[in-house]
Protein backbone atom coordinates (compact mmCIF):
# COMPACT_ATOMS: atom_id res chain seq x y z
CA UNK A 1 0.00 0.00 0.00
CA UNK A 2 1.47 3.37 -0.98
CA UNK A 3 0.89 6.50 0.96
CA UNK A 4 0.39 9.79 -0.78
CA UNK A 5 1.46 12.82 1.11
CA UNK A 6 -0.17 16.20 0.92
CA UNK A 7 1.74 18.81 -1.04
CA UNK A 8 4.14 20.69 1.16
CA UNK A 9 3.27 24.28 1.93
CA UNK A 10 5.79 26.75 0.57
CA UNK A 11 8.46 27.84 2.97
CA UNK A 12 7.65 31.26 4.45
CA UNK A 13 10.98 32.50 3.08
CA UNK A 14 10.46 31.03 -0.39
CA UNK A 15 10.14 33.35 -3.34
CA UNK A 16 6.50 33.38 -4.43
CA UNK A 17 5.73 31.78 -7.78
CA UNK A 18 3.26 34.48 -8.80
CA UNK A 19 2.15 38.00 -7.98
CA UNK A 20 -1.18 36.63 -6.76
CA UNK A 21 0.54 34.17 -4.42
CA UNK A 22 2.68 36.95 -2.95
CA UNK A 23 -0.31 39.25 -2.56
CA UNK A 24 -2.32 36.53 -0.81
CA UNK A 25 0.49 35.82 1.64
CA UNK A 26 0.95 39.54 2.24
CA UNK A 27 -2.77 39.95 2.97
CA UNK A 28 -2.66 37.05 5.46
CA UNK A 29 0.37 38.55 7.21
CA UNK A 30 -1.26 41.96 7.49
CA UNK A 31 -4.47 40.44 8.87
CA UNK A 32 -2.54 38.47 11.49
CA UNK A 33 -0.48 41.51 12.46
CA UNK A 34 -3.53 43.77 12.69
CA UNK A 35 -5.37 41.18 14.75
CA UNK A 36 -2.55 41.27 17.31
CA UNK A 37 -2.40 37.49 17.17
CA UNK A 38 1.40 37.30 17.09
CA UNK A 39 4.10 37.62 19.75
CA UNK A 40 6.65 40.41 19.28
CA UNK A 41 9.32 38.20 17.67
CA UNK A 42 6.80 36.87 15.16
CA UNK A 43 5.60 40.40 14.44
CA UNK A 44 9.15 41.36 13.51
CA UNK A 45 9.55 38.28 11.28
CA UNK A 46 6.18 39.00 9.68
CA UNK A 47 7.18 42.59 9.05
CA UNK A 48 10.41 41.47 7.36
CA UNK A 49 8.56 38.91 5.25
CA UNK A 50 5.94 41.51 4.35
CA UNK A 51 8.68 43.87 3.15
CA UNK A 52 10.11 41.08 0.97
CA UNK A 53 6.68 40.29 -0.48
CA UNK A 54 5.98 43.97 -1.12
CA UNK A 55 9.26 44.29 -2.98
CA UNK A 56 8.40 41.22 -5.06
CA UNK A 57 4.95 42.63 -5.92
CA UNK A 58 6.36 46.02 -6.87
CA UNK A 59 9.00 44.41 -9.09
CA UNK A 60 6.38 42.28 -10.85
CA UNK A 61 4.13 45.30 -11.41
CA UNK A 62 7.04 47.30 -12.82
CA UNK A 63 7.99 44.42 -15.13
CA UNK A 64 4.43 44.15 -16.41
CA UNK A 65 4.26 47.92 -16.88
CA UNK A 66 7.42 47.78 -18.99
CA UNK A 67 5.98 44.96 -21.09
CA UNK A 68 2.78 46.95 -21.67
CA UNK A 69 4.84 49.98 -22.70
CA UNK A 70 6.66 47.86 -25.25
CA UNK A 71 3.39 46.43 -26.56
CA UNK A 72 1.82 49.89 -26.75
CA UNK A 73 4.92 51.43 -28.36
CA UNK A 74 5.64 53.59 -25.29
CA UNK A 75 2.50 55.57 -26.09
CA UNK A 76 0.47 54.69 -22.99
CA UNK A 77 -2.74 56.62 -22.51
CA UNK A 78 -4.22 57.44 -19.15
CA UNK A 79 -7.29 55.43 -18.17
CA UNK A 80 -9.62 58.31 -18.90
CA UNK A 81 -8.42 58.97 -22.47
CA UNK A 82 -10.24 57.51 -25.46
Amino acid sequence: MSRTSAPAAPSPDATPATYEEALGELERLVAAMEGQQLPLDQLLQSYKRGAELLGFCRARLEAVEQQVKVLEGDGLKSWGES
